[in-house]
């Protein structure tokens, strides 16, 4: 092998790395939303970062509080992602995600309602450093749809059967599991 198909392949694998550390930060932006866990989200972006994500339009930070504040009552939230297409430019990347999210909340009369959206993330990720994360994110909106839930509890819904039940952060059993795997580890 002569340097210059070297450097190609050195060159291919760490696109490969950076394509990878985009969709983990992106899964670490789901998981931090859907647990209503403010830390990781803060870590699928840059403390300078912009969000436009619908009514919101502001820093991420100023983001991260709006939807912490949202969460904090809202009931269950998930958040699938798909079709993630990365164009990568040196240390800058667009990245178009297309996602569906299913949100829970309740309405003046105390009705629970699920609202399920589909769209895009449009995403400038910049690396910095060894890490990528969010440095602008534009959530573009494809379809709605909203429905009221049945007027029985979670565990009348789901079943004794069906059990865990999808909780904010540590009260989520994938938190328990992290924390034993943690300690295990002296992580």
């Amino acid at each position: 092998m002569n340097a210059a198909d070297e450097k190609m392949g050195l060159a291919a694998v760490q696109a490969l790395l950076d394509r990878e550390a985009i969709r983990d930060c992106l899964y670490r932006y789901c998981r931090g939303i859907d647990r209503v866990d403010e830390d990781l989200l803060r870590s699928a972006y840059w403390p300078d970062a912009s969000d436009s994500h619908g009514p919101y339009q502001g820093s991420a930070s100023g983001f991260i509080e709006w939807a912490m504040a949202r969460l904090a009552t809202a009931g269950r939230g998930v958040h699938f992602i798909g079709n993630i297409l990365i164009e990568l430019h040196g240390d800058v990347a667009a990245v178009e995600t297309y996602f569906q999210a299913l949100q829970q909340s309740t309405d003046a009369s105390g009705k629970v309602q699920h609202l399920h959206l589909w769209g895009r993330y449009a995403d400038r990720f910049e690396k910095r450093g060894d890490e990528w994360r969010v440095a602008a994110r534009v959530v573009i909106f494809d379809a709605i749809d909203q429905a009221e839930s049945a007027p029985q509890t979670d565990v009348e819904r789901f079943g004794p059967l069906r059990q865990p039940l999808g909780a904010n952060k540590e009260h989520d059993a994938m938190y328990r599991l992290l924390a034993a795997v943690r300690e295990e580890n002296g992580a």
